[in-house]
């Protein structure tokens, strides 16, 4: 079985825009953690204190740190509007075949929500680490170095 082109770079392009929204959420929310959190307000607060403080962090700098936030939990909400992911897994698995006209348009719902948000992410992340001075965007890639590759259960609760 061959994948068409344009669902390789759909998955590519999905895989890639998780990884950068699991590296941005990482650094977001080590410790408490965004996990059981469903206020958006907490949630964008919780990450401009945690993230404000470690990079010292001017009002400009935090204001488009915030700006960032919002377009994350923006991005967070339309990835998971209306669904839950273990009934959707478990409506794909329920017969006795894997139902791959549902996953295709659960992938396709995805997909859709990523190419319509991610560049609203992207500018705000581009935004953000642009206004960043060179000893802040240091700090951000040697933190990202630090914790490349970890998984949930691996990163514990260092500071």
């Amino acid at each position: 079985m061959t994948i068409k082109p344009w669902i390789k770079r759909s998955l590519v392009g999905l895989f890639g825009a998780a990884a950068l929204f699991a590296g941005i959420g990482a650094y977001a929310h080590r410790g408490m953690g965004w996990h059981g959190m469903s206020d958006p307000a907490q949630m964008k607060q919780q990450m401009v204190e945690r993230i404000g403080s470690r990079l010292a962090l001017n009002e400009a700098q935090k204001a488009r740190l915030g700006t960032l936030a919002d377009s994350l939990i923006a991005q967070r909400a339309a990835l998971t509007q209306g669904s839950d992911p273990r009934a959707d897994m478990q409506a794909l698995v329920a017969g006795p075949t894997f139902d791959r006209a549902r996953a295709g348009a659960l992938l396709s719902q995805k997909v859709t929500a990523l190419q319509t948000g991610a560049p609203a992410v992207l500018t705000a992340m581009a935004d953000f680490y642009d206004g960043l001075d060179a000893a802040q965007q240091t700090k951000v890639r040697e933190f990202l170095a630090r914790h490349h590759g970890q998984g949930e259960g691996d990163r514990g609760h260092r500071n």
